[in-house]
């Protein structure tokens, strides 16, 4: 069944590089185009039949960028993607260089590979909430839709909720965010003409008095610290008050000069 997938896959892109190639050098060889999946690996080959063009190499573009070039002359070229297609999906172009250049293009094709911004999303209530999902795969979603768990479809037209999807991107906005209603797991659906997948995002509602705790927590440990300065340093005063120490010292000074006093008299005496 895969076989036929990438079978299907081959004969599209075989219309367009043909078309293409027949435009720019005025006849019309056939390309075959192939994509092949094999192992973990995805191969994407083209091969250019009689009559050619002049050949002095190849290269592989995957959006706007070389992938792999060569200056080989060879009608065959191939490019090897390690990993699953669903990793590597987009629109491919194997460029035959020359004179004139030839270019084709072939696409890997799968199922939106959805995923949410952001898995956990925090709001306070009141605020307006925003949740966004992308696909970053190839083709783009046709159709997004949203959910919430055990609430169902949402839409635009309930005046809280304000949905803007375009392409790979869609944006879902709660107004007036509210703890009890708002909080939960909510669901983004995108679908493709390959399929259908979605991603979940979960959403918390916080009171506006929350943000405040943060800075009522720095107020309460600057009033500790400030009490406990004030109560050691109340404490550590009368230790700092001078004693009898330089009372004492004056009466020795006292007797010092009375004891010399009293040998000056002595000595005039004798």
């Amino acid at each position: 069944m895969a076989a036929g997938a990438a079978g299907t896959r081959a004969v599209l892109a075989l219309l367009v590089l043909c078309s293409m190639a027949a435009g720019a050098v005025g006849t019309s060889p056939e390309i075959t185009a192939q994509v092949t999946e094999d192992d973990g690996k995805v191969t994407l080959s083209c091969n250019m039949s009689a009559p050619q063009p002049t050949i002095t190499g190849h290269k592989w573009i995957h959006r706007d960028k070389i992938l792999e070039q060569d200056e080989k002359s060879g009608a065959f070229t191939s490019y090897t993607i390690n990993g699953k297609k669903e990793e590597h999906s987009g629109i491919y172009e194997c460029v035959y260089e020359g004179n004139p250049q030839i270019r084709g293009q072939m696409n890997i094709s799968v199922a939106p590979q959805v995923a949410a911004y952001k898995t956990s999303e925090h709001g306070n209530e009141g605020d307006t909430g925003v949740l966004t999902c992308k696909n970053p795969s190839f083709p783009a979603v046709t159709t997004w839709s949203w959910y919430k768990s055990g609430h169902g479809l949402l839409e635009n037209a309930s005046g809280r909720y304000i949905i803007k999807s375009s392409g790979n991107k869609t944006e879902l906005r709660i107004l007036k965010l509210d703890i009890e209603q708002d909080t939960g797991d909510y669901f983004c659906n995108g679908t493709n003409s390959f399929g259908t997948r979605n991603a979940t995002v979960n959403l918390r509602v916080r009171s506006r008095l929350a943000a405040l705790w943060p800075f009522l927590g720095i107020v309460a440990e600057v009033l500790v610290l400030v009490t406990i300065i004030f109560i050691y340093e109340k404490r550590r005063k009368p230790d700092e008050v001078p004693d009898d120490d330089d009372g004492g010292s004056a009466p020795l000074k006292s007797n010092a000069t009375n004891h010399k006093d009293k040998n000056v008299r002595q000595r005039n005496a004798n």
